[in-house]
């Protein structure tokens, strides 16, 4: 049965020509199979990190307008070059910017929105035979200017085109086997999904996975389309990531983890509504996203206040904390960036009791003291000493015994 695939591969599958070469060998396989293809392309390996970095040899702080006008040109190279690969596979193939396919972004340069996807030009190559070979990472906006996604950003656009062309499914392609249990360089126990829902996706990307971007799967979930994570250095079946009802419903599906966040606290700020607020309004004024909130109200009617940001933004982020404070009448701040979370994520957690004290008691067990915890409906964040995130991402993987393909 025919159908209607997106392949997007990322910048280690297409590093050089001669893994373009076996890319083009995945692609080729795919047709000869029955099925349309789409292909869409990261830059060649560290291209877009060599770009950044010129960028910033001429203005440390670039204009975000040309900053995407060079930065996207890596994609443009790894396009056309595999056109010219599956040419000479006798396969037609034409290379596409998302300039010249009508791929609308808002107004943000560097971080960019998709907000439309024009998709004609494509059923009307797709119909005469040609494989669209199309940038990742990038779009245009209104005012007809370059516009890029931020990183991981070719996983995005590979879901939007697949929820344009309504295609049958969207194949991500990276470096490794598919969506593992936790990150196998950590936890050498770490056991490859067969699937994983939308909801436990998203939780385990936006708390540290890297396999997927976290809007990428947002996108997905929103329209219903499945992904499969893939390895493009080895054959197998990967991940799907989809929501089905009839999906196991494992306690525990994976464990993520992150070293790279910053703790701020400011300390002694007087005990009044709106407090909160005042705190973090300004932060995210500042575009700084943060992650982990705790409020500890003292018997004198002030409160420390704790949060966490990505390290890039600590320094930002307590040069506001310190005029916040000042205004309010508070006192020290305090940054700790020797800190990790790690986080287990499951669906299962909203029908069973316990997986709390069972997280802690393992972590207690192992001499890991929790800094921080956070939760939702299906996931459990701590933070914990960096030096011992690796040790509790085992632990925690033994305590739940992901190493075992378990229906509860």
């Amino acid at each position: 049965m025919e159908k209607l695939l997106v392949q997007k591969f990322g910048g280690t599958s297409v590093a050089d020509a001669g893994r373009i070469e076996v890319v083009a060998d995945i692609i080729a396989k795919t047709i000869s199979e029955g099925h349309k293809v789409v292909v869409v392309l990261s830059a060649m390996g560290e291209e877009t990190d060599r770009l950044i970095d010129l960028a910033k040899s001429i203005q440390t702080e670039p204009n975000l307008r040309e900053y995407d006008a060079l930065v996207s040109t890596g994609e443009q190279i790894s396009v056309a070059l595999m056109a010219m690969v599956l040419g000479k596979r006798n396969l037609k193939a034409k290379s596409y910017t998302a300039y010249q396919l009508g791929i609308k972004t808002n107004k943000m340069h560097g971080r960019a929105r998709i907000v439309d996807v024009k998709v004609e030009k494509l059923i009307k190559q797709l119909d005469k035979g040609v494989i669209p070979v199309i940038t990742g990472f990038q779009g245009m906006n209104e005012e007809g200017d370059i516009t890029t996604l931020g990183r991981g950003g070719s996983d995005t656009t590979g879901v939007a085109i697949a929820v344009a062309l309504q295609a049958d499914e969207c194949q991500i392609y990276t470096d490794v086997d598919g969506v593992f249990t936790t990150d196998p360089r950590i936890c050498p126990k770490a056991r490859l999904l067969d699937q994983i829902s939308f909801d436990e996706m998203l939780e385990l990307s936006s708390t540290g996975a890297e396999v997927l971007q976290l809007r990428a799967v947002e996108y997905a979930s929103k329209h219903d389309m499945p992904i499969r994570v893939l390895s493009s250095f080895s054959e197998g079946e990967g991940t799907l990531v989809e929501e089905k009802e009839d999906m196991e419903r494992p306690v525990i599906s994976g464990i993520s983890s992150i070293d790279t966040e910053a703790k701020l606290t400011v300390r002694g700020v007087p005990d009044l509504p709106g407090v909160a607020a005042k705190i973090l309004g300004p932060v995210s004024d500042a575009g700084i996203d943060v992650d982990v909130i705790v409020q500890n109200i003292s018997a004198d009617n002030t409160t420390d206040f704790t949060f966490t940001v990505d390290q890039t933004d600590a320094s930002s982020a307590e040069e506001i904390l310190k005029e916040t404070s000042e205004s309010l009448g508070g006192g020290s701040i305090e940054v700790d960036d020797n800190i990790a979370k790690v986080s287990v994520v499951g669906r299962g957690m909203r029908g069973q009791s316990g997986i709390a004290s069972k997280m802690f008691q393992a972590l207690a067990d192992h001499e890991i003291n929790i800094l921080m915890i956070t939760t939702s409906e299906i996931k459990i964040s701590v933070v914990i000493q960096k030096d011992l995130m690796e040790k509790a991402v085992n632990a925690l993987h033994d305590t739940f015994q992901l190493d075992k393909n378990l229906d509860t």
